[in-house]
């Protein structure tokens, strides 16, 4: 009897740790595929359309479309599918406004240091989102931090400014993609803010904000494509025929709305430092890909770089674990 309890205990572990693996391999898979999707799309030469912000907008209203698709098959296969109702209200709009304003920064951004460097040293590029995270909660939120994190922070700056030297060395550094990775680390941190400011508005529901939050950038960013000059570009751009191009547009808007719900899933069945060291390691990951599928060959300083920024990033990730389960376990012997 007690073997039989044993197997079924055994079973059930193993199945877990299958569906881990997935769930993870799945959020790698898609995580990166949109990266080098994204890279494909931004003009690397005439042959390219050189409209990023078009590129964005074109992710957002996928967003949008595919948002309304699971809307409606949630009403048909309610047993199959979980997705809230959908119905466009102007004033949750407004309140969700100030987010989707630092989202299309950051997207934007985004995709402009995309442009401008290297898969490669993309990761580097963008890797100052922590250290702003902890600037922008005292700025904003006036929440201080502690001297560990303020070291893992001055870890990962290192790390930033040694691989912009080697970068520089090589003769490949770019001031415009660099800048635009410092840029987007500071948006992305403002969007996680403003993200826990904004979900009180639409019931603290993940997906309606996704909808509204992307209903507002499909509006805001057409004026930015005119202002752009992005206009003139999609006019004379030749390449709309072609199949590969829209299969890859299409397939980065997918993935792009994909990549929010398995980064949720990935939360949800291991944990938040699980995910936060997936993702550090997933960048590891990306970067030795990069290296391979661009025929790219890095001197040991600026590998030794990436491995300073992976290495202050996981160590924050684990201090701040370290922090909060003291708070817990200080609020739980004062209760």
């Amino acid at each position: 009897m007690k073997s039989l309890h044993q197997d079924e205990a055994n079973d059930s572990l193993m199945k877990q740790y299958v569906r881990i693996f997935l769930v993870v391999s799945v959020y790698w898979f898609i995580s990166i595929t949109l990266v080098f999707v994204n890279k494909s799309l931004l003009p690397t030469d005439k042959s390219t359309l050189d409209a990023p912000l078009f590129v964005t907008w074109f992710q957002c209203l996928v967003t949008v479309l595919v948002c309304y698709l699971l809307s409606i098959l949630a009403r048909l296969f309610p047993k199959a599918i979980s997705f809230p109702e959908l119905s466009l209200n102007t004033e949750t709009l407004k309140k969700v406004l100030p987010l989707s304003l630092v989202f299309i920064s950051m997207i934007t951004f985004n995709n402009l240091c995309l442009k401008y460097v290297g898969v490669s040293f993309y990761y580097v590029g963008r890797s100052l989102t922590t250290v702003f995270n902890v600037l922008m909660t005292y700025i904003i939120l006036k929440t201080k931090t502690s001297t560990g994190a303020f070291v893992c922070c001055a870890v990962i700056v290192s790390g930033f400014w040694l691989g912009v030297d080697q970068e520089g060395s090589t003769g490949s550094l770019s001031v415009f993609g660099t800048f635009f990775g410092v840029m987007a680390s500071l948006f992305v941190s403002l969007n996680a803010i403003y993200t826990k400011k904004v979900m009180p508005h639409v019931n603290d529901n993940i997906w309606l904000l996704t909808f509204y939050n992307n209903v507002n950038a499909s509006l805001l960013f057409l004026p930015l494509m005119a202002i752009a000059g992005e206009i003139g570009a999609i006019r004379d751009f030749d390449g709309f025929s072609d199949g590969v191009y829209w299969t890859k547009m299409i397939l980065g808007g997918v993935f792009g709305f994909a990549i929010g719900y398995v980064t949720g899933l990935q939360i949800k069945v291991t944990s938040p430092l699980t995910h936060n060291i997936s993702g550090t390691a997933k960048a590891c990951a990306q970067t030795v890909i990069a290296t391979y599928w661009y025929s790219e060959v890095k001197s040991g300083l600026w590998w030794l770089s990436n491995l300073i920024v992976l290495g202050g990033s996981a160590a924050y990730t684990r201090v701040r674990q370290i922090e909060m389960k003291k708070v817990n376990t200080y609020q739980d012997v004062k209760a």
